[in-house]
């Protein structure tokens, strides 16, 4: 028997959801592909889904199941229908994440230096001094233009309130943004029609808008730079993206042994000797980079690389030491960093934060475990973390002692009621909550792709739309307004 797949009976509940107002509306950016998808002739969206899925096959998107019974590799999760973001409230987004960026950049380089925000007292001293993030070896550098984080990844959600929070910044070596470049050339594929008529911002210009990122990090007196991607090699989760980025700009895919430092240089070997090296864009955590500044048993890295680096003969992206702008007991702290480096107020606002180093917020904290949301400050990927609603007595005990014992180490927040985008589940659409990744790169100028990677939580109910815990993606696609659209006075979701 054929699939059909409309909307017809697609429940929204209780949630926001991207596609439809409250009324079960299609949202005006969204009618179109709504109108398309419910005029297709039954088993047609089966079949698109199952051609996208042949098509990340053939082109290798898959990601590691480690203990899987069914095999080691499966298809990259990608669900056929996209989020939608009118454009008026993608220039409050992308307003609002230059403005982080900025401040956070500041932070950092204050941090290295002066440390300011700490001697007046917005950012509690201790608290930066027992970051596991901060990086000694960092102290007095100097990047080129004073740019410590060229490449960003900064985590939204969508409350019931309809507002957009900032969850968490993402900022050492923030991955996913070869699935956005991949899920949008099959979207235009299965869609090409609906896909134009939207009028979609293009996302293809990413790659040679990071080169030209990297590009301007390059030494003053070097006309036409040698660029690298340093990764860690074919066993990295995103070793994927790292080839295929490489690809994209056209430059050397390198690992730390394809390269060293000679009279105070950096250099790749090649059939014909040694090559200078202007800027490496690395995808290896600080503690791999360089065994005599960080960990001294790293086989990954490159020995001498971070005195080339401090002597500006070299450039990096990101730099070393900007992991300390996303602790996530140091975010609870960046409205104030706005309000402090900028004078200005904050455009996106951050999800309430509870830090268990603050006596009172742990107070809070252990007596409503039940309520909250807590998180390990140093953990990524959904692991170390306790859903309270979703969780044990038990669990919550337990939590309480780790809370306890190491009260650092941990911050809680609301249960978000994370907005929801209709997923196909069988022969029918099912709400799935989702976040939102837009990657921002700094260079010369401050760049915010459009879109981005709209995570979504594939188990029914689930909130953590990591790939590690059975999350998938979708197309994120930010639409232009038709001129009667763009008459109105925009009123939020």
């Amino acid at each position: 028997m054929s699939q059909t797949h409309t909307f017809q009976n697609y429940e929204l509940e209780s949630f926001c959801d991207e596609l439809f107002d409250a009324d079960g509306r299609p949202r005006p950016g969204a009618s179109l592909l709504i109108e398309t998808i419910n005029s297709l002739p039954p088993g047609e969206l089966t079949r698109r889904k199952s051609a996208i899925d042949r098509a990340l096959l053939r082109m290798g998107i898959t990601f590691a199941v480690y203990g899987s019974e069914e095999g080691t590799e499966k298809i990259w999760p990608f669900d056929i229908v996209p989020r939608i973001v009118e454009a008026y409230e993608w220039s409050h987004i992308e307003a609002g994440l230059k403005q982080r960026i900025r401040a956070l950049n500041l932070f950092i380089n204050d941090v290295y230096h002066e440390q300011e925000i700490l001697g007046d007292g917005v950012v509690p001293r201790d608290l930066l001094e027992d970051a596991k993030s901060i990086r000694e070896p960092c102290r007095g550098l100097n990047p080129p233009r004073g740019v410590w984080c060229h490449i960003t990844g900064t985590d939204l959600v969508r409350h019931s309130d309809g507002a957009i929070y900032v969850l968490e910044d993402n900022m050492r070596c923030p991955s996913g943004v070869s699935y956005v470049l991949q899920n949008r050339l099959l979207m235009k594929r299965s869609f090409p029609q609906v896909f134009s008529a939207s009028r979609v911002r293009p996302v293809i210009d990413y790659p040679t808008r990071l080169y030209e990122t990297l590009r301007c990090l390059a030494p003053g007196h070097v006309s036409e730079p040698t660029i690298v991607l340093l990764t860690p090699g074919i066993y990295n989760s995103a070793y994927y993206e790292h080839s295929f980025l490489a690809q994209q700009m056209g430059i050397q895919l390198v690992e730390g042994r394809d390269l060293a430092v000679k009279d105070g240089f950096v250099c790749m070997r090649t059939t014909g000797g040694f090559e200078r090296v202007d800027v490496i864009y690395r995808r290896i955590d600080d503690d791999f980079l360089d065994p005599e500044a960080f960990r001294a048993d790293s086989m990954l890295g490159v020995p001498g690389l971070m005195d080339a680096y401090r002597n500006g003969r070299v450039a990096l992206a990101n730099a070393p030491g900007t992991g300390v702008a996303d602790d996530k007991a140091i975010y609870a702290y960046v409205p104030e960093m706005i309000h402090y480096y900028l004078d200005e107020e904050p455009i996106l606002p951050n999800v309430p934060t509870y830090v268990c180093a603050r006596e009172e917020d742990r107070k809070y904290v252990l007596a409503h475990l039940d309520e909250l949301v807590v998180k390990a400050v140093n953990e990524a990927g959904g692991y170390g973390m306790l859903v309270g609603p979703h969780s044990t007595a038990d669990e919550q005990r337990e939590f309480a002692q780790r809370i306890e014992a190491r009260p650092r180490n941990y911050i809680a927040q609301p249960t978000l009621a994370l907005s929801r985008v209709p997923t196909v589940v069988d022969d029918h659409f099912e709400g799935r909550h989702v976040d939102l990744r837009p990657y921002i790169l700094y260079g010369e100028d401050i760049w915010v792709l459009p879109g981005g990677l709209t995570r979504v939580a594939l188990k029914k109910g689930s909130l953590v739309v990591n790939s590690s815990q059975g999350g998938g993606s979708k197309d994120t696609w930010v639409v232009a307004r038709t001129d009667d659209e763009a008459a109105e006075v925009a009123t939020p979701l």
